[in-house]
């Protein structure tokens, strides 16, 4: 199975941060000599760059001139851009396990990622780690650096935030946990102030989560939370949702994706403590618009009142399941 590490340095590679125009090479090494023993210089004075290597303006150009076949392409990260130029003009600072320093944000999309091992332990200065559309189920948090300030997830399938909550990174401001497999009411009680005492954000959209009363007697405990996402989940169908959320909160500033203004809150102040209005049960219709493929009842000759000749009944079964 893949793992996180390996798309790591799957990226790393693709920058390409040790070969022409950034690295060490016979393109540079005059430069990086003469870092390494410095000497005293007439003022005024330039060495000239020898034959067959360039100035690191030059290489400079080469990165950043679009035309140029070792451009980055337009819709690259501004770390893409920050690690390919340290390359050029401090190239010694990223060699070897030193590059593992400089970065700080891992965007890992759709890479079919399995795993979040301990390799990712090496990126010590990691804050933002982004892994959503990968197949992760179960997330070790020994396994991620005490860094972290932003943890996306989204689109896995994590049904169980327990190995994530052992020994969580403790600056984290931003969790994404939505369109995963999370189910109430065993998850609640990992979203608290124990385990996330600087979360912002939290996004838990498009998960199974029914019970609004438990998941909010959790959430109230995190006073540093501003932005909330639920929408999509069971609890979402209770008509009084977003009123109980939002008077029962009074630190958000976003729900779902939404603004809550100060005329909303003064609206619903007062339902939280009216727990009664919390209907555990919701209805839903369903109407079905067209059927293709099944037999038309008016095609049949209608049989005369009598007749031997034998009836033929179709039967069909819709299930949904919630």
């Amino acid at each position: 199975p893949g793992s996180v590490s390996a798309a790591a340095q799957e990226y790393l590679r693709h920058l390409g941060l040790q070969d022409f125009p950034c690295g060490l090479g016979s393109w540079n090494k005059s430069c990086l000599n003469a870092r390494r023993s410095p000497r005293a210089e007439p003022a005024g004075l330039e060495e000239a760059v020898p034959p067959g290597e360039e100035t690191p303006e030059a290489l400079l150009e080469l990165l950043r001139d679009q035309r140029s076949p070792w451009a980055l392409p337009p819709d690259c990260s501004p770390q893409d851009r920050l690690l390919r130029e340290a390359a050029v003009l401090a190239p010694e600072l990223l060699h070897g396990p030193r590059v593992f320093q400089a970065v700080k944000s891992l965007r890992i999309l759709d890479k079919g990622v399995e795993e979040v091992d301990e390799g990712l332990l090496r990126f010590q200065q990691l804050e933002e780690l982004v892994l959503s559309a990968n197949h992760i189920s179960r997330v070790t948090s020994a396994h991620l650096p005490r860094t972290l300030k932003v943890l996306e997830l989204c689109c896995n399938a994590v049904s169980d935030l327990q190995d994530l909550c052992a020994r969580p990174p403790p600056e984290l401001q931003h969790l994404g946990l939505g369109y995963n497999q999370l189910c109430g009411p065993s998850q609640e009680k990992h979203l608290t102030v124990d385990f996330w005492p600087n979360l912002v954000s939290l996004d838990l959209s498009f998960n199974s989560l029914t019970d609004l009363r438990g998941l909010v007697s959790q959430l109230c405990t995190l006073q540093s939370l501003r932005i909330l996402v639920l929408q999509g989940n069971p609890l979402a169908l209770i008509p009084t949702y977003r009123g109980f959320l939002v008077d029962s909160l009074p630190q958000l500033c976003i729900l779902d994706d939404i603004r809550i203004w100060p005329e909303e809150r003064q609206r619903f102040h007062g339902l939280a403590r009216q727990p009664e209005l919390i209907r555990s049960e919701a209805r839903v219709v369903v109407s079905i618009g067209e059927m293709k493929g099944l037999p038309d009842p008016e095609a049949f000759q209608q049989l005369e009142v009598g007749s031997e000749g034998p009836v033929i009944t179709y039967s069909y079964c819709v299930t949904y399941e919630f």
